[in-house]
């Protein structure tokens, strides 16, 4: 829970940038309610930008970027099963569309096919290996299968392509964590921290690597922070965590 939410929040928000593939020349006919399509979708509106992207998939059945755009927003409406099948349709117009690859292993991953969403980000990779996204979210597929070796290889790839970036220092973290490695994750957590000092989430990593390497009361106020400013809601599992592990470290 606590990788998956941070990366699905990550995602959808850059998932706008691939509207910009969408923009590129649509028919007279279809270009009114495409453009409806992407400004709903842009302006949080997914049902909206179902319905319009549906329209012009009636007018022109082999416009491939709005499938694609239609699967964005049926993700951001949950519907997995429903984005899969339009990434599908995209992928039968051009069988090398990152895209199509990328939004699919997306969808992939959120349905626990995590196999399947390997496989998408790979191919997504090939035919676009300047996107940091991809080996990001590659890496936090691998997470979720606790192969956290692999994860900290995409999440270096990631970080030669987009260096600095705090979602994937963040999540490099927990797979240092994962690897029983303290001293690189207290590392990744504190950069994290340097380099936006609001993200609650590297004082629970921070606070973790910390009761690793025996620092209780550096690991206490870590953990304190992390329960004074996470999510009440997008954090709550961590939360719960976060106060039994200062119970647990209070007791000894």
């Amino acid at each position: 829970m606590r990788k998956y939410l941070f990366r699905i929040t990550l995602t959808l928000a850059t998932l706008g940038l691939l509207l910009g593939y969408a923009l590129a020349g649509p028919e007279p006919d279809v270009k009114e309610p495409f453009e409806q399509g992407v400004a709903a979708l842009t302006q949080g509106n997914p049902t909206l930008a179902v319905e319009k992207f549906t329209a012009v998939i009636k007018i022109d059945p082999k416009m491939q970027v709005a499938y694609i755009n239609r699967g964005i927003a049926e993700m951001r409406l949950s519907l997995w099963g429903d984005a899969v099948g339009d990434f599908d349709q995209a992928l039968e117009i051009d069988p090398r569309s990152p895209e199509a690859f990328y939004n699919r292993g997306l969808a992939y991953s959120r349905q626990g096919e995590f196999a399947k969403a390997l496989a998408d980000y790979t191919q997504a990779a090939k035919f676009a290996p300047k996107d940091w996204q991809i080996y990001y979210n590659r890496g936090n597929t691998y997470l979720d299968m606790k192969k956290a070796k692999e994860a900290v290889k995409d999440y270096n790839r990631a970080l030669k392509l987009h260096p600095q970036a705090p979602e994937i220092l963040h999540n490099r973290s927990l797979a240092y964590l994962a690897l029983d490695k303290p001293e690189p994750a207290m590392a990744d957590a504190d950069k994290v921290i340097e380099l936006k000092a609001d993200y609650a989430r590297a004082y629970y990593s921070r606070g973790q690597a910390l009761e690793k390497l025996g620092h209780k009361y550096e690991a206490l106020a870590a953990y304190r922070h992390f329960l004074n400013t996470g999510d009440p809601d997008a954090d709550a599992s961590l939360l719960r965590k976060t106060l039994e592990r200062i119970n647990a470290l209070e007791a000894k």
